[in-house]
């Protein structure tokens, strides 16, 4: 746990004056000033336990024989960066991400961990947090703001509003997660409208998403007391609603990459930068070990005309102001928490020492302390409900020999539309045809045990394979299976069945290849190499056999999702987004 302020002060007053002795002491740093917009060369920094006590040229003071003095030789020297909306319920276990995260000079994370819930609900959210304590890395979590995405439809677990109140009595739980159904505040649906006024009385923040919104739609999501948002693609989107009074939350992550499109516009704006931030929204294992994370977006925003003091505020000052938190993080100065960075120079950006709380826990790029995975409760690696199943499972019947087909038609990996296309029975049995790039496409209710299931066709795939079948979808987590013959469809249904959870690709009835997913059945509890190593191969495997997308491990992630058009699959049907109606499979 942090100490409070309020119970240092006497302390870190002692420490400044020279009463008493410090525990650690950097000097001859070059400060990078996020309160000034200058680096103050010649500084020397004083801690005692994991706060600042003393930022000046002359730190001699408070040197008694304990205290630690590191040289940092003329270095550059800044607050810890953060990432004020990230999803870390993917992938790996908050534990191995961290290291990743660290060694970008990431100290504080805030996550948004709405699968978990949407898997495990309260209980759920209380094991994701443990997960997130003990960590030399700070992980503040909110209350997932955006279950169920469409009640008529989704069958995602969530909160109640009483759990929600309790939710934010812990520490760490600093408000509401982005609100991206934002029709329901614009249209004021009562639950909704009860969570946010619950959370403005507790004096939380609520974070947005206002992807569409735009004008009175845009001014009544705000007015609601949600300040933030992420989704901006471009610099008149970000501009209207900084206009509006929102925090942006510039997005540079593993699903869409903003940055070019909005730095380049905010300097021949001359925008204020005080309400900009950096973010991921999620970060998969490739893209974090080859780009990095914030630092990343450090590099790119300076590299598009940014000045690193500026780059560097954004990446750690500004997250602090906009979560009510600058009294302790975000800047280096007396009383503030003690993450720190030391880089080499400004134009690499990877810190060669990092320090949180005062601890150094990055030294050459080496993480140089313990990092333990937690005790994992034996239910929440048991959650894929669902008993093996042959290929008769993935029939569809009709007495017609042919018959039109609707299918679900791939733009891209996220989008989709309505398509159509002619198809043959075989003994009353509707096929796929691989011929026609036409595949059948199941969803499976994994998580509640009721045996709901739709079974319906895809279009434009283009991978020659039997199979692809994932437990992880936006923010169903139901089970979704790709295939183009039944039989390998029940193969890889039945691998991730015995495994609990996972992605699985399967050809001529063998895998060919496998990424488990034991936690809740869309985090493996595997190390970060081999998550990075086994979801490489899931991804090289199906573009290899020729798919038409570059990440095919988005197809089952986004086919549930009920927040984009046009056509969805969830366990209860085919979903016709804008309509709110079903589709059948065939008329």
């Amino acid at each position: 746990m942090n100490s409070s302020l309020a119970n240092s002060i006497l302390s870190l007053n002692s420490v400044a004056m020279g009463d008493k002795k410090a525990d650690l002491i950097l000097k001859n740093c070059n400060l990078m000033s996020v309160y000034t917009r200058e680096i103050i060369p010649q500084i020397q920094i004083a801690i005692i336990k994991d706060r600042i006590a003393y930022v000046g040229p002359d730190a001699t003071h408070t040197v008694g024989p304990k205290t630690i003095v590191i040289d940092v030789k003329g270095k550059y020297v800044s607050p810890g960066f953060a990432d004020p909306h990230l999803h870390i319920d993917q992938f790996v276990l908050p534990s191995e991400f961290a290291k990743k995260a660290l060694l970008c000079g990431v100290t504080s994370l805030f996550s948004d961990p709405i699968d978990i819930v949407s898997v495990g609900g309260y209980r759920g959210f209380q094991e994701f947090l443990k997960l997130g304590e003990n960590l030399p890395i700070r992980i503040f979590q909110v209350v997932p703001g955006g279950l169920p995405v469409d009640a008529k439809f989704s069958s995602s677990k969530s909160l109640s509003l009483s759990q929600e109140k309790t939710a934010i009595k812990h520490p760490h739980v600093l408000g509401l997660g982005e609100v991206f159904s934002w029709t329901k505040v614009t249209s004021r649906d009562p639950k909704t409208m009860k969570s946010l006024s619950s959370m403005l009385e507790c004096d939380c923040i609520i974070n947005g998403h206002t992807a569409g919104a735009s004008e009175k739609k845009l001014n009544a999501y705000v007015s609601s007391g949600i300040l933030s948002c992420h989704e901006p693609i471009n610099f008149d989107q970000v501009l209207e609603r900084l206009r509006l009074g929102m925090w942006i939350m510039i997005r540079e992550g593993s699903i869409r990459r903003d940055l070019k499109e909005i730095i380049p516009r905010v300097l021949s704006h001359g925008t204020y930068l005080n309400r900009l931030m950096f973010c991921s929204d999620g970060l998969d294992p490739l893209d974090i070990s080859e780009f990095g994370h914030i630092d990343h977006c450090i590099r790119e925003s300076i590299n598009l005309g940014l000045k690193p003091i500026d780059a560097v505020t954004m990446a750690s000052k500004n997250n602090f102001d906009y979560y009510n938190m600058g009294k302790d993080l975000g800047g280096i100065a007396p009383g503030k928490l003690a993450d720190i960075l030391v880089f080499d120079d400004l134009k690499s950006f990877k810190p060669n020492k990092v320090f949180v709380g005062g601890k150094l826990v990055v030294s050459n790029g080496q993480i140089v302390t313990p990092i333990k995975k937690q005790m994992i409760s034996p239910w929440i690696k048991k959650t894929v409900k669902l008993k093996n199943f042959s290929k008769n499972d993935f029939v569809i019947k009709s007495k017609k020999k042919d018959v039109t087909a609707n299918t679900i038609y791939m733009q891209t990996e996220i989008i989709t539309k309505l398509g159509s296309a002619e198809l043959h029975t075989t003994d009353g049995h509707v096929s796929a045809s691989l011929d026609s790039d036409i595949w059948k496409v199941a969803a499976f209710d994994r998580i509640h045990g009721t045996g709901k299931h739709s079974i319906g066709f895809l279009e434009n795939f283009g991978a020659d394979i039997g199979a692809f079948a994932s437990t992880w979808s936006f923010h169903e987590n139901d089970m979704i299976v790709i295939g183009s013959n039944d039989s390998d469809m029940a193969i890889a249904s039945n691998h991730l069945i015995k495994n609990q959870g996972g992605l699985v690709v399967v050809k001529s009835g063998k895998i060919i290849a496998s990424l488990p997913l034991q936690f809740g059945g869309i985090l493996s509890t595997d190390s970060f190499e081999k998550v990075s190593s086994n979801f490489e191969k899931i991804n090289n495997t199906i573009v290899d056999s020729g798919s038409k997308f570059s990440r095919p491990h988005l197809i089952p992630l986004f086919l549930p999702f009920l927040a984009l058009p046009s056509v969805r699959i969830l366990c209860g049907g085919i979903v016709d987004v804008k309509k709110r109606s079903y589709i059948s499979p065939i008329y």
